[in-house]
Order: structure tokens, then C-alpha cells, then sequence
């Protein structure tokens, strides 16, 4: 397990790697930080340099998890919002949002537009890993779930389109 959780985090700054690259190809600054010691290619986590970079405009790429095994990356994703003070996680699925039952799955499950963290426990709902879910939760994080192979979702939901399911208190 710890070697195919260190395989993940090598995988997320591979995929950062490829990230940075697309936007810097559309003229968008980035900074691909990592929690695993990678310098040649990443710079290490650094909160306050990150902090630093977003005021001055750029994007901020997070990789390497939390460089620890056993946490996911929605964990990873929740403690780095939470530590740069973000406003929102939003999370890209497959689906356009938090249903009932498994819509892929199940014909007669129905979408949520809002629910609240106490809902999605009371109902036994999977939006994302229990750590993740309940540092968000405690945090007061919201969670938007989103479709991200739907083209333009992301830029939709940035510009505040009200697209797929919002979690909050």
C-alpha cells in the first residue's frame, strides 16, 4: 500500500506537470508546488510562497498529495485549500452532481442542487472520502460536484454559473 500511494503522489505532480504546461501554453502564470521533495521539477510546498504567488495573479498547482500515504487526494485537496484560505473545493466527476443512488447505476436517482454536510452523512451519500468530507465539513468548506467532461464546466462554475451540487452547513 505505502509504495502505491507513493506511486499516486508521483502521479499528481506528473499530472500537474501536464497541467502547467496547458496553461502557461494559453498565456496563464503558474507554480507547481510539491509535498514530496522534487526540485528539479516542482518547487517544494510552501504555504507562504504559495499565498504569495496567488497574490501576485498566478495559478497555484498543488502535487505530491499530502506527501504522506494513506491519504487521498481529495484529503490532500481539502488541507491545501483549507491552508490557503479558498473559498470553495470543487471537485470534477463523471456526473453532473450528488444524486439519491448512483445515476450511472441507477435510473431513478434524483440530483441535488444544494445539501448540506449533515444530509450527505445522514443519507450515507459518497461525494469524497470521510477524512476529506469531514475536514471540509469542520472547516466549513463548501464542496461543489461538478461534471468535468463537460467542456467549459470549469470555466462556467469559475465565472459563478450555478452548475452541479453544492455542499455546505
Amino acid at each position: 500500500r505505502v509504495q502505491g500511494d507513493h506511486m499516486g503522489m508521483l502521479a499528481t505532480v506528473i499530472n500537474g506537470l501536464a497541467l502547467q504546461s496547458a496553461l502557461e501554453d494559453a498565456g496563464v502564470p503558474t507554480r507547481l508546488q510539491s509535498a514530496i521533495k522534487i526540485n528539479e521539477v516542482a518547487e517544494p510546498f510552501i504555504r507562504r510562497k504559495a499565498m504569495r504567488h496567488l497574490e501576485k495573479g498566478r495559478v497555484v498547482i498543488f502535487g505530491g498529495g499530502t506527501g504522506n500515504p494513506y491519504f487521498t487526494t481529495d484529503s490532500a485537496a481539502v488541507l491545501r485549500a483549507i491552508e490557503i484560505e479558498s473559498d470553495v473545493i470543487l471537485k470534477g466527476t463523471r456526473v453532473d452532481g450528488i444524486y439519491t443512488a448512483d445515476p450511472e447505476k441507477d435510473a431513478t436517482a434524483t440530483k441535488f442542487d444544494f445539501i448540506t454536510f449533515d444530509e450527505v452523512l445522514r443519507k450515507g451519500l459518497k461525494v469524497m472520502d470521510t477524512t476529506a468530507f469531514t475536514l471540509s465539513q469542520e472547516n466549513e468548506l463548501p464542496i461543489i460536484v461538478f461534471d468535468m467532461n463537460t467542456n467549459g464546466n470549469l470555466l462556467r462554475l469559475i465565472k459563478g454559473e450555478k452548475i452541479g451540487t453544492k455542499v455546505q452547513l
